[in-house]
């Protein structure tokens, strides 16, 4: 299918909305009294992690292969994805008789690999970047004339995701600072160029993972958004209607990711946590109400654990730490009961007898540890060494 380079107007993005009608879920805006508190503005939450498939992208995807011939759906769509496009595609193709071939990176995450599988497209995985997945898909496509269906440089495709910009403003009467996610930029022009065309006025921020960015370790948890940069398209469109594009770090979306599951119960993955995380960390600037959306919920189990533990460990709720006791009978005991008399809940144990470093008749134990906050995990520390425990934070 051959897409026009042109970005789409609001004449576009109103007939993506009218072919979703019925298919994607008009999804809820919620406010958050806590998150409110903590960011220091009013915040609202657009839960688009509630959306079919567990992210925005069935907007884009359903927008374009909603519009194939019988001829186009006939020869099947390909598409390459980290996870949640190609869920989209494989759903879509399957609500109009397509068949759907989707070509992924060797290190997707098994729940997004396992649900595309699920809505009956074959799966191919490739090297471990979306680029390398991406060109395999176009070798595809050029082989077997399938549509290609790309996550975010295709106007109809960005139209789809501006369906959710009108949306919020017909659900919002003052959106101030919308916080939209940036990998692609799909989302974020589609968004960007819909509110630009109904409140021109408000200000509108990406966020991007600083993991993959220039100078990152190449690495984020919010393998929804690794892109090495925007497409041709969208960066062309980001540039004319974002007022700023900011960065944040792993432990910043992993803090969010945290928030949002704890506070309001929503499960996050990590490029749907951006928006949220940067407005946690103060970068997102600007005053008044603020709306980031969450764009997906498709975290892997395993990832959600990890992510569990590093994000307590960082806002001070989880705290492992190594110490030693003589090795003697009831020395441990005698640990774990001081800690019980302070109200603390130790979470693990571990012995460490034949450790390195640590002297003959005494044993290794590592410790984690269940606190309030960073202020609690310190006093913990102190109080060890007081009643004369060596302590090693290791968190």
């Amino acid at each position: 299918m051959n897409a026009t380079r042109t970005a789409p107007g609001l004449r576009e993005i109103e007939q993506a909305r009218a072919r979703l009608e019925g298919v994607a879920r008009v999804t809820p805006v919620y406010p958050s009294d806590t998150l409110s508190r903590l960011v220091g503005r009013e915040v609202h939450l657009k839960a688009e992690n509630l959306q079919r498939t567990g992210s925005f992208k069935i907007r884009g995807a359903y927008n374009v292969v909603s519009t194939l011939s019988a001829e186009q759906r006939a020869a099947g769509v390909a598409a390459a994805s980290a996870g949640n496009h190609g869920q989209a595609v494989a759903w879509a193709a399957r609500q109009v008789g397509a068949a759907a071939r989707i070509f992924m990176p060797q290190d997707a995450p098994m729940a997004k690999v396992d649900a595309t599988r699920s809505y009956g497209a074959e799966v191919e995985l490739t090297g471990p970047a979306i680029e390398e997945s991406l060109e395999a898909a176009q070798a595809y496509v050029a082989a077997t004339g399938a549509a290609f269906v790309h996550p975010f440089e295709d106007p109809l495709v960005i139209a789809g995701q501006g369906t959710i910009g009108l949306e919020l403003a017909e659900q919002l009467d003052d959106l101030g600072t919308v916080v939209i996610p940036v990998g692609g930029g799909g989302l974020a022009s589609g968004i960007a160029l819909a509110l630009r065309a109904v409140r021109p006025t408000l200000r509108i921020v990406g966020v991007q993972a600083a993991g993959t960015l220039p100078g990152g370790p190449g690495f984020t948890i919010a393998d929804g958004i690794a892109v090495k940069a925007p497409g041709e398209l969208t960066s062309e469109i980001l540039d004319r209607v974002l007022d700023d594009v900011v960065a944040v770090s792993d432990e910043e979306i992993a803090e969010a990711i945290v928030l949002l599951l704890e506070r309001t119960k929503l499960v996050v993955e990590g490029a749907g946590a951006v928006g949220l995380a940067a407005l946690l960390a103060g970068k997102v600037g600007g005053s008044g109400p603020a709306t980031p959306v969450l764009s997906g919920g498709n975290i892997d189990a395993t990832l959600l654990i990890q992510v569990m533990r590093r994000g307590l460990a960082v806002g001070g709720r989880y705290l492992v730490l190594r110490t030693r006791v003589p090795d003697r009978p009831g020395e441990l005991a005698k640990l774990l009961g001081l800690l019980a008399a302070e109200r603390v809940n130790v979470v693990e144990v571990e012995h460490q007898r034949e450790a390195a470093g640590v002297p003959i008749g005494e044993t290794g134990v590592e410790l984690t540890l269940l606190t309030r906050n960073p202020a609690h995990c310190e006093q913990l520390l102190e109080q060890m060494r007081e009643w004369g425990y060596p302590v090693e934070r290791l968190d």
